[in-house]
């Protein structure tokens, strides 16, 4: 599966973990050009301590931030020149309590990662996007987004929020000629994932090379067609 063009120059949130890594590995073998963000820039490093930085950038990232993600985006469209495709990877998942007992901490850390932070990365990157006239923008929400769960309350409400996020934008930046759209796995098969379910039926997990290979198709000119879609990932 070929992106645009082998000069295509795409930007990564939340490189440095296993979603990140995997498509780092799937855009860098299709000749792009990486800007590749983080919250740590030493994890960076040693995650990508091989890496070509003539080429390619690590920049540290506070996804929850807008001031950080400006600075990281400056940073980025410096060493790049421009972005074709901005991937945000970039969240996270807790465990809650019943709804019943939620705190207001919880709840604004589920809603600052996982919806927040869209806004706060596309701030960055989409107005240089719609200079151009062209972009594409993917996101990593949740096939559990659709419906609520115990103990799950706060995650899932971030990351539907963040599919409303993503179909909003979607309709604003289709006339600018930027598509907008999320890939929605269900379990990812991650170490952090196998230390957290040890027990777990994995047959039916998501690889993370199955779902970079994935955003490179939301990316790609053969998706030129969806809109504010959401790719469910796993039965």
């Amino acid at each position: 599966m070929n992106v645009a063009a082998t000069g295509q120059h795409v930007v990564i949130t939340g490189a440095a973990g296993a979603l990140g890594r995997a498509a780092v590995q799937f855009f860098e073998a299709q000749g792009a050009r990486l800007a590749l963000l983080d919250h740590h820039l030493d994890k960076l490093q040693s995650t990508f301590a091989g890496i070509d930085t003539a080429r390619h950038v690590l920049l540290e990232v506070d996804v929850t931030s807008a001031a950080s993600a400006a600075q990281a985006g400056q940073g980025a469209l410096a060493h790049l020149g421009h972005v074709d495709a901005l991937v945000h990877i970039a969240g996270g998942f807790d465990m809650g309590p019943a709804v019943h007992e939620l705190s207001r901490e919880a709840w604004t850390h589920m809603m600052d990662l996982n919806a927040w932070s869209f806004a706060a990365v596309t701030q960055a990157f989409v107005p240089s996007m719609v200079q151009r006239g062209s972009g594409s923008v993917v996101a990593v929400s949740a096939k559990t987004a659709t419906r609520g769960l115990a103990a799950m309350s706060a995650y899932i409400a971030s990351k539907s929020a963040l599919q409303r996020l993503v179909e909003a934008s979607a309709a604003e930046l289709a006339p600018h000629g930027i598509r907008v759209n999320s890939i929605a796995p269900s379990v990812l098969d991650t170490p952090a994932n196998r230390a957290a379910m040890p027990d777990a039926d994995r047959s039916a997990w998501i690889p993370t090379d199955v779902a970079a290979a994935t955003i490179g198709y939301l990316v790609s000119p053969a998706a030129a067609a969806l809109f504010g879609q959401h790719l469910a990932l796993g039965a």
